[in-house]
Protein backbone atom coordinates (compact mmCIF):
# COMPACT_ATOMS: atom_id res chain seq x y z
CA UNK A 1 0.00 0.00 0.00
CA UNK A 2 1.03 3.74 -0.60
CA UNK A 3 -0.33 6.41 1.58
CA UNK A 4 -0.09 10.23 0.75
CA UNK A 5 -0.86 12.89 3.10
CA UNK A 6 -1.78 16.48 2.34
CA UNK A 7 -1.09 18.80 5.05
CA UNK A 8 0.17 22.31 6.49
CA UNK A 9 1.91 20.86 9.41
CA UNK A 10 4.36 18.34 7.99
CA UNK A 11 6.39 18.06 10.83
CA UNK A 12 3.76 16.65 13.10
CA UNK A 13 3.92 13.22 11.61
CA UNK A 14 7.33 12.04 12.28
CA UNK A 15 6.78 10.87 15.99
CA UNK A 16 4.44 8.88 14.66
CA UNK A 17 5.16 7.58 11.08
CA UNK A 18 8.88 6.65 12.74
CA UNK A 19 8.11 4.62 15.63
CA UNK A 20 6.45 1.18 16.42
CA UNK A 21 4.36 -1.19 13.61
CA UNK A 22 4.36 1.79 11.82
CA UNK A 23 7.93 2.56 11.29
CA UNK A 24 8.38 -1.58 11.05
CA UNK A 25 5.49 -1.85 7.82
CA UNK A 26 7.83 0.91 6.18
CA UNK A 27 10.73 -0.87 6.91
CA UNK A 28 9.57 -4.03 5.99
CA UNK A 29 8.19 -2.80 2.50
CA UNK A 30 4.17 -3.21 3.66
CA UNK A 31 3.70 0.26 3.43
CA UNK A 32 4.70 3.42 1.85
CA UNK A 33 4.02 6.83 3.18
CA UNK A 34 4.53 10.07 1.97
CA UNK A 35 4.11 13.59 3.27
CA UNK A 36 3.11 16.39 1.48
CA UNK A 37 3.51 20.29 2.40
CA UNK A 38 0.33 22.01 0.54
CA UNK A 39 1.90 25.04 0.78
CA UNK A 40 4.45 23.71 -1.94
CA UNK A 41 1.21 23.90 -4.29
CA UNK A 42 0.60 27.34 -3.49
CA UNK A 43 1.56 29.87 -6.61
CA UNK A 44 0.17 32.07 -4.10
CA UNK A 45 4.12 34.49 -3.29
CA UNK A 46 3.32 34.06 0.32
CA UNK A 47 2.30 30.50 0.11
CA UNK A 48 -1.28 31.23 1.27
CA UNK A 49 -3.48 28.48 0.98
CA UNK A 50 -5.92 30.36 2.45
CA UNK A 51 -8.46 32.47 2.39
CA UNK A 52 -12.02 34.83 3.71
CA UNK A 53 -15.19 32.89 2.96
CA UNK A 54 -17.34 34.40 0.73
CA UNK A 55 -20.54 35.28 2.20
CA UNK A 56 -18.49 36.42 5.29
CA UNK A 57 -18.41 34.83 8.46
CA UNK A 58 -15.51 33.73 10.42
CA UNK A 59 -12.45 31.97 10.07
CA UNK A 60 -10.45 31.47 6.91
CA UNK A 61 -11.13 28.56 4.56
CA UNK A 62 -8.81 26.09 2.20
CA UNK A 63 -8.89 27.03 -0.81
CA UNK A 64 -9.03 24.56 -3.59
CA UNK A 65 -6.42 25.22 -6.16
CA UNK A 66 -3.41 23.91 -4.12
CA UNK A 67 -5.28 20.97 -2.93
CA UNK A 68 -6.56 20.12 -6.38
CA UNK A 69 -2.78 20.81 -7.98
CA UNK A 70 -1.42 18.57 -5.45
CA UNK A 71 -3.67 15.48 -5.56
CA UNK A 72 -3.26 15.75 -9.85
CA UNK A 73 0.73 15.36 -9.15
CA UNK A 74 0.41 12.84 -6.98
CA UNK A 75 -1.78 10.55 -9.22
CA UNK A 76 0.60 11.64 -11.88
CA UNK A 77 2.65 9.68 -10.12
CA UNK A 78 1.08 6.62 -9.25
CA UNK A 79 0.14 4.58 -11.33
CA UNK A 80 -2.88 3.02 -9.41
CA UNK A 81 -6.51 3.74 -11.16
CA UNK A 82 -8.15 2.63 -7.97
CA UNK A 83 -6.93 5.67 -6.04
CA UNK A 84 -8.58 6.89 -2.99
CA UNK A 85 -8.77 10.38 -2.62
CA UNK A 86 -9.73 10.50 1.66
CA UNK A 87 -10.83 14.21 3.71
CA UNK A 88 -10.33 13.92 7.38
CA UNK A 89 -12.82 16.37 8.71
CA UNK A 90 -16.28 16.02 11.33
CA UNK A 91 -18.66 15.84 8.56
CA UNK A 92 -17.24 12.25 7.45
CA UNK A 93 -18.60 8.85 7.97
CA UNK A 94 -16.73 7.35 11.86
CA UNK A 95 -14.21 5.89 11.44
CA UNK A 96 -14.63 1.80 12.84
CA UNK A 97 -12.81 -1.53 12.25
CA UNK A 98 -15.18 -2.26 9.51
CA UNK A 99 -14.12 1.11 7.30
CA UNK A 100 -10.52 0.51 8.30
CA UNK A 101 -10.95 -3.49 6.88
CA UNK A 102 -12.53 -1.54 3.49
CA UNK A 103 -10.02 1.12 2.72
CA UNK A 104 -6.66 -1.72 3.74
CA UNK A 105 -7.89 -3.33 0.81
CA UNK A 106 -7.00 -0.40 -1.91
CA UNK A 107 -3.58 -0.45 -3.08
CA UNK A 108 -3.30 3.68 -2.69
CA UNK A 109 -4.68 6.30 -0.30
CA UNK A 110 -4.66 10.04 -0.30
CA UNK A 111 -5.42 11.90 2.82
CA UNK A 112 -6.27 15.22 2.70
CA UNK A 113 -6.58 16.94 6.61
CA UNK A 114 -8.46 19.51 6.76
CA UNK A 115 -7.96 22.88 8.62
CA UNK A 116 -9.14 26.14 9.79
CA UNK A 117 -12.97 27.13 9.01
CA UNK A 118 -13.51 24.35 6.38
CA UNK A 119 -12.48 23.34 2.97
CA UNK A 120 -13.85 25.03 -0.39
CA UNK A 121 -16.79 22.86 -1.40
CA UNK A 122 -15.35 22.23 -4.96
CA UNK A 123 -12.91 19.85 -2.97
CA UNK A 124 -15.39 17.92 -1.03
CA UNK A 125 -17.81 17.60 -4.17
CA UNK A 126 -15.40 17.02 -6.97
CA UNK A 127 -12.11 15.60 -5.95
CA UNK A 128 -12.51 13.64 -3.00
CA UNK A 129 -14.35 9.36 -2.89
CA UNK A 130 -14.59 9.57 0.47
CA UNK A 131 -14.73 11.88 3.72
CA UNK A 132 -14.13 9.94 7.41
CA UNK A 133 -14.13 11.19 11.05
CA UNK A 134 -12.78 9.48 13.88
CA UNK A 135 -15.58 11.13 16.45
CA UNK A 136 -18.11 13.83 17.03
CA UNK A 137 -15.47 16.39 18.31
CA UNK A 138 -13.50 19.12 17.18
CA UNK A 139 -9.78 19.33 16.74
CA UNK A 140 -7.49 21.62 15.29
CA UNK A 141 -6.99 20.32 12.11
CA UNK A 142 -7.07 16.97 10.45
CA UNK A 143 -3.47 15.58 11.03
CA UNK A 144 -4.04 13.74 14.29
CA UNK A 145 -7.29 11.77 12.54
CA UNK A 146 -4.95 11.14 9.78
CA UNK A 147 -2.05 9.27 11.89
CA UNK A 148 -5.15 7.55 13.67
CA UNK A 149 -6.36 6.04 10.18
CA UNK A 150 -2.97 5.32 9.14
CA UNK A 151 -2.22 3.08 12.03
CA UNK A 152 -5.65 1.45 11.73
CA UNK A 153 -4.87 0.53 8.40
CA UNK A 154 -1.60 -0.36 8.70
CA UNK A 155 -1.93 -3.26 11.24
CA UNK A 156 -4.54 -4.50 8.61
CA UNK A 157 -2.15 -5.57 6.07
CA UNK A 158 -0.91 -8.68 5.92
CA UNK A 159 2.46 -9.70 6.85
CA UNK A 160 2.57 -6.41 8.91
CA UNK A 161 1.41 -7.98 12.95
CA UNK A 162 4.02 -10.68 13.62
CA UNK A 163 1.16 -13.54 14.60
CA UNK A 164 -1.77 -13.44 12.20
CA UNK A 165 -3.95 -14.69 15.50
CA UNK A 166 -3.80 -10.93 16.70
CA UNK A 167 -6.11 -9.28 14.31
CA UNK A 168 -8.79 -11.77 14.66
CA UNK A 169 -8.94 -11.81 18.61
CA UNK A 170 -8.82 -7.61 18.85
CA UNK A 171 -11.28 -5.57 20.20
CA UNK A 172 -14.03 -4.53 17.58
CA UNK A 173 -13.30 -7.74 15.10
CA UNK A 174 -16.45 -9.44 14.71
CA UNK A 175 -18.34 -6.70 16.71
CA UNK A 176 -17.23 -7.66 20.34
CA UNK A 177 -14.86 -6.12 22.73
CA UNK A 178 -11.77 -7.99 23.80
CA UNK A 179 -12.02 -10.73 26.08
CA UNK A 180 -10.08 -9.87 29.51
CA UNK A 181 -6.04 -10.87 29.58
CA UNK A 182 -3.84 -12.25 31.90
CA UNK A 183 0.04 -13.10 32.31
CA UNK A 184 2.34 -13.80 34.92
CA UNK A 185 2.04 -14.11 38.01
CA UNK A 186 -0.69 -16.36 38.35
CA UNK A 187 -1.41 -14.70 41.54
CA UNK A 188 -0.47 -10.95 42.35
CA UNK A 189 -1.92 -9.25 45.86
CA UNK A 190 -3.82 -12.13 46.24
CA UNK A 191 -5.75 -11.56 42.97
CA UNK A 192 -5.57 -15.04 40.76
CA UNK A 193 -6.16 -15.82 37.06
CA UNK A 194 -8.98 -17.02 35.90
CA UNK A 195 -8.49 -21.41 36.38
CA UNK A 196 -9.58 -21.98 33.21
CA UNK A 197 -6.94 -20.05 31.58
CA UNK A 198 -4.44 -22.23 33.36
CA UNK A 199 -5.96 -25.55 32.42
CA UNK A 200 -4.47 -25.97 28.88
CA UNK A 201 -7.74 -27.06 27.71
CA UNK A 202 -8.05 -24.65 24.38
CA UNK A 203 -11.60 -25.36 23.24
CA UNK A 204 -12.42 -24.35 27.05
CA UNK A 205 -10.60 -21.50 26.88
CA UNK A 206 -11.78 -20.33 23.69
CA UNK A 207 -15.74 -20.78 24.62
CA UNK A 208 -14.66 -18.55 27.91
CA UNK A 209 -13.18 -15.64 25.90
CA UNK A 210 -16.13 -15.37 23.61
CA UNK A 211 -18.28 -15.56 26.60
CA UNK A 212 -16.41 -13.34 28.00
CA UNK A 213 -16.11 -10.81 25.54
CA UNK A 214 -20.17 -10.76 24.92
CA UNK A 215 -20.54 -10.33 28.12
CA UNK A 216 -17.50 -7.42 28.57
CA UNK A 217 -19.49 -5.58 25.18
CA UNK A 218 -22.90 -6.28 26.57
CA UNK A 219 -21.73 -4.19 29.45
CA UNK A 220 -19.66 -1.63 27.92
CA UNK A 221 -21.01 -1.24 23.95
CA UNK A 222 -24.46 -2.80 24.12
CA UNK A 223 -24.60 -0.76 20.48
CA UNK A 224 -22.27 -2.88 18.91
CA UNK A 225 -24.27 -6.33 20.07
CA UNK A 226 -26.85 -5.55 17.44
CA UNK A 227 -24.51 -6.96 14.61
CA UNK A 228 -22.04 -9.12 16.56
CA UNK A 229 -20.93 -12.32 15.08
CA UNK A 230 -23.00 -15.07 17.77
Amino acid sequence: MRIDIITIFPKMFAPVLDESIIKRAQNKSKVKIYIHDLRDYSQDKHKKIDDHPFGGGAGMVMRPEPIFRAVEKIKSQVASPKSQVILLCPQGERLNQRLGQELAKYKHLILICGHYEGIDERVRKHLVNKEISIGDYVLTGGELPAMVLVDCLVRLLPGVLGDKNSLKFESFEGNLLEYPQYTRPATFKGKTVPAILLSGNHKKIEEWRKKQAVRITKLKRPDLLKNSIK
